[in-house]
C-alpha cells in the first residue's frame, strides 16, 4: 500500500475516494516542525544553519505517517502546490528520516492545484522530487522571521502601544537600509 500525505484532513478524504484502496491518504495537519523561539535556533556564523523541532502538538501525527510509511513501497508528498506546502514535505520528509521510517520507501513529491478527480490522477502520473529552490526561499524568509522579527517585534511591543509585530519585508528592508 502506498502513502499520500496532504495538508488538510478534508482534502485527505477526498483524495482517498479518487485514489482507491491501494492508497493510504493521510493529513500532516499543516507544518510539522518549526524553529524554538529560543536564542540559536537560527546560526548566522555557521552559514545560517538552522535547528528545527517537530512542534509538540504534532509529534503523534508524525508517528502516525511513520508508522504508515513503514509498509509502504511509496509516500507520495501533496502537501498544498507553494513554498509553504513544499516546507511542510521537506519538514515532514526530514521528521521521518530522523526516524528511519523511510528506509526502502520511494519518496516523491505531487502537486495538484484542484481537487478534483482528474487533476488528482494526472498529478499521481507525474510525481517529482522536492523543490529545493522553493525549500531554500521558505527557509530563508523563516531565517530572516527569526532574526530580524522575533527581535524587533518585543521592542515595538514596548514602545508602540497597539503594535502587533514586525513584518518580515518591511523590518529587513528597514534594516539594510
Amino acid at each position: 500500500m502506498d502513502v499520500v500525505v496532504v495538508e488538510s484532513p478534508t482534502k485527505a478524504k477526498t483524495i482517498n475516494k479518487y485514489l482507491g484502496a491501494e492508497y493510504t491518504v493521510l493529513s500532516s495537519y499543516g507544518h510539522v516542525r518549526d524553529l524554538p523561539e529560543k536564542d540559536g535556533s537560527v546560526l548566522p556564523d555557521e552559514d545560517f544553519r538552522m535547528i528545527y523541532e517537530p512542534l509538540a502538538d504534532k509529534k503523534q501525527r508524525i508517528a502516525d505517517i511513520a508508522k504508515a510509511v513503514k509498509n509502504a513501497g511509496h509516500l507520495y508528498l501533496a502537501t498544498d502546490p507553494d513554498r509553504e506546502g513544499e516546507a511542510i514535505s521537506w519538514h515532514l520528509l526530514s521528521a521521518l528520516e530522523e526516524q528511519g521510517a523511510i528506509k526502502g520507501v520511494d519518496v516523491k513529491r505531487v502537486v495538484f492545484h484542484e481537487i478534483t478527480k482528474n487533476a488528482v490522477l494526472e498529478a499521481m502520473r507525474h510525481p517529482r522530487d522536492l523543490d529545493v529552490g522553493l525549500i531554500d526561499a521558505y527557509q530563508a524568509r523563516r531565517a530572516l522571521d527569526y532574526l530580524v522579527g522575533f527581535t524587533l517585534s518585543p521592542v515595538l511591543w514596548r514602545k508602540l502601544q497597539g503594535s502587533r509585530s514586525a513584518g518580515r519585508v518591511q523590518s529587513v528592508a528597514l534594516r539594510l537600509i
